[in-house]
């Protein structure tokens, strides 16, 4: 068998392990003798075992050959992704490498299972929230924003609401995303490609042009694309993205660093949902959401108009529903 079709074998062997184990993510990362490679699944890692440096290498320019990345380039970090069927389900596989101290490449893999949808009441914790969620994306127009930690669900949650829109309210959905984690076969989805001109800014003006009813951002990361996504949900779209946030109270100021005037959050903001996971069951996570809405978000943005600080009811917020529910302490201050 030749050096070529090892790399590959072994190659899709890690791909297979690791969905059976259930990972989200693979960590290949150089020491001074090896790869170790490591699993992560619900937030931990787990020890997946080592493989000597060439092989390492090798298999770590095979990752970049299928994600069309450059082989030659190991100074520099790259990103790309590749789909793959394996045990005939379709995954989409985003590559990520960093140079390291010891002159070897460090890889991440985000694996996506491909055209999964959740009922949005599958994900929550309690049926209240997911009524207040499904309300949400009933509107016609306004800006619905997601906030929470690395690995909460954000993306999921909004999926699953989308999902709703195009199948239940017969909705024209568009998403832009950096890169699309899960491919929809009914939904028209774009991906940013900075080197080809397509930022978040420039797609969503492109997309205002396709006549959408309802759009998903990726991600608002800076003024541009704030201020399109506002002008947006003024203009009879509901508008849907992620920001980063400690809390929901907190994303009022993140639009106002981003140069979005109070006046404008109170005209198009009709939600904002901070979430976190609990554990279940052993191999079950549930949502808990923070959502500030209706009269609270009203009085939450007339504080802020004032110059006052304003603080969501203590039963809404979602420490309280994590010690209500009984979830350790650490854990929460880790997800919110």
């Amino acid at each position: 068998m030749n050096v070529e079709l090892v790399i590959e074998n072994r190659s899709e062997q890690l791909l297979v392990k690791a969905i059976m184990f259930g990972a989200s993510d693979i960590h290949v990362v150089p020491t001074s003798n090896n790869y170790s490679i490591h699993f992560r699944k619900y937030g931990k890692l787990f020890n997946a075992g080592d493989i000597t440096l060439d092989l390492g290498t090798r298999m770590i320019s095979y990752f970049k050959f299928l994600s069309s990345l450059d082989i030659s380039e190991k100074r520099k970090p790259q990103s790309g992704s590749f789909q793959k069927e394996i045990q005939q389900k379709s995954y989409s596989f985003r590559v990520s490498t960093l140079p390291s101290v010891f002159q070897k490449e460090s890889l991440v893999i985000r694996l996506m299972l491909q055209n999964a949808t959740h009922p949005i009441s599958t994900l929550c914790y309690n049926q209240k929230s997911a009524d207040k969620l499904i309300n949400l994306i009933s509107n016609r127009q306004g800006l619905l924003l997601f906030c929470g930690a690395t690995g909460s669900g954000k993306t999921t949650s909004m999926y699953s609401l989308i999902n709703y829109s195009s199948q239940t309210l017969s909705r024209h959905v568009i998403s832009l995303e950096d890169p699309v984690e899960n491919s929809q076969e009914h939904l028209l989805q774009i991906q940013v490609n900075e080197r080809a001109g397509v930022t978040y800014a420039a797609g969503l003006k492109a997309i205002l042009r396709h006549s959408p009813d309802v759009i998903m951002i990726g991600e608002i990361r800076d003024h541009e694309t704030a201020k399109i996504a506002i002008e947006a949900a003024l203009t009879g779209h509901l508008v849907l993205s992620t920001i980063h946030a400690k809390d929901s109270v907190n994303c009022i100021y993140r639009l106002m660093d981003l140069g979005i005037t109070i006046e404008e959050i109170r005209q198009a903001l009709v939600g904002i949902v901070a979430q976190c996971l609990v554990q279940v069951e052993q191999d079950r996570r549930k949502a808990l959401y923070e959502i500030l809405s209706d009269s609270f978000l009203y009085e939450a943005i007339l504080t802020t108009m004032r110059g006052e600080a304003y603080q969501l009811p203590k039963v809404e917020t979602l420490l309280y529903q994590l010690q209500t529910i009984g979830v350790e302490k650490q854990f929460a201050s880790k997800s919110i």
